[in-house]
């Protein structure tokens, strides 16, 4: 077997459903959902974590070394797990969207503080903000011990207050359930101007909890996911305060 059969099986990866020896199953385009009730996973606490880095390439690295003395330089670019504030100018932030079965609709997410709830309406909290892109990353919590008073929760990711940038970091939302393998969603598509990016929904159909993978990039902020999606919310201009942006 030649080297490129082994790439392009490994290409093929990426489609995958499930991986047992990562425990993880990837949401794609052609696996768009699963659903939680059908694991037991439709109860306890769900985890939402976002993390991202930054590629070295992206810094000005040192690019001496002709890629046609090495062509398989630039199908995988090195990448910075750890970085600081004056290498990196993206701060991702995750946020969500929430409708309740009693018509109540609103948004939690790191501006503004809106940092929501776990054990009262939205059952919905936000753990804090992450500036830079630690290990740890953002996390929202989502308390379905009351799934039947949620309807609809929309996961998504903007870029607050900086220069459009998906494109050059490599975010991962992953959730992980109180039961069976975690579900992770990559934003590798290639969209250099968007903002924000709606990434996953999540919905009670007929008490049924069904996670459905979204990835739509938009130009705008939460304005314009609010109209692809048909919330309904009124939005006004936010901005962080000093202890927000420490």
């Amino acid at each position: 077997m030649g080297f490129l059969d082994g790439l392009w099986r490994g290409r093929e990866a990426d489609f995958d459903s499930g991986s047992a020896s990562s425990n993880a199953i990837e949401l794609t385009k052609r696996h768009d959902r699963v659903s939680l009730t059908k694991q037991g996973a439709a109860t306890g606490h769900l985890r939402i974590n976002l993390t991202w880095r930054m590629r070295t390439s992206d810094f000005g690295g040192s690019q001496r070394e002709s890629l046609l003395r090495h062509p398989f330089k630039a199908l995988k670019p090195p990448e910075v797990m750890g970085h600081s504030q004056s290498m990196v100018n993206v701060d991702l932030d995750l946020g969500c969207l929430y409708e309740l079965m009693d018509g109540t609709k609103g948004v939690v997410q790191p501006l503004g503080g809106y940092f929501g709830d776990v054990n009262a309406a939205p059952y919905v909290k936000l753990s804090g903000d992450d500036r830079f892109g630690s290990a740890s990353g953002e996390t929202i919590y989502v308390n379905l011990d009351h799934r039947e008073n949620i309807k609809r929760l929309l996961v998504f990711v903007y870029i607050y207050d900086q220069t459009p940038a998906f494109d050059r970091t490599h975010a991962i939302v992953t959730l992980y359930p109180s039961n069976g393998p975690r579900i992770e969603i990559s934003l590798d598509e290639r969209h250099p101007q968007a903002r924000s990016c709606a990434v996953v929904m999540i919905e009670n159909v007929k008490g049924e909890i069904i996670v459905r993978r979204e990835v739509k990039f938009v130009y705008g902020f939460q304005a314009e996911l609010d109209r692809l999606f048909g919330w309904g919310l009124q939005w006004g201009r936010g901005y962080k305060t000093k202890a927000e942006r420490a």
